[in-house]
């Protein structure tokens, strides 16, 4: 259900929903280029690209501008800000920027579901 709110608040609102929908689905594709290609914990892949397909069940909601969906998924980001950080600290070369860049995604991600519920209380 939208709620009514005024224009400057509704452009904010917008920009919100975006960001927050643009950063969960460059995490997904993160996740999975990640453990395929860029540095596999296997030699060739492995199931553990799979860890993408949570960030892929908030996507319709986010898009919609759902707040418990920001809500709930705001709590499920934490995990991938965790792993992001253990393997940040663990590993080195290109595993370590891959880790560096799942946890600013999963800031942003946090930061824009965080404001979105805030503001549409």
């Amino acid at each position: 259900m939208a709620l009514p709110v005024d224009p400057p608040t509704a452009d904010l609102l917008r920009a919100l929903r975006l960001t927050a929908a643009g950063s969960l689905l460059f995490l997904f594709l993160l996740c999975l280029a990640w453990e395929l290609w860029l540095a596999p914990l296997r030699p060739g892949g492995s199931l553990i690209a799979l860890k993408g397909l949570p960030l892929l069940f908030p996507l319709r909601g986010i898009l919609q501008g759902r707040r418990y969906t920001y809500q709930w998924s705001s709590m499920l980001i934490l995990a991938y800000l965790a792993e992001g950080v253990t393997r940040a600290w663990s590993e080195r070369g290109m595993a370590q920027l891959l880790s560096a860049t799942e946890v600013a995604l999963s800031l942003l991600f946090f930061a824009c579901a965080v404001t979105f519920a805030r503001l549409t209380r």
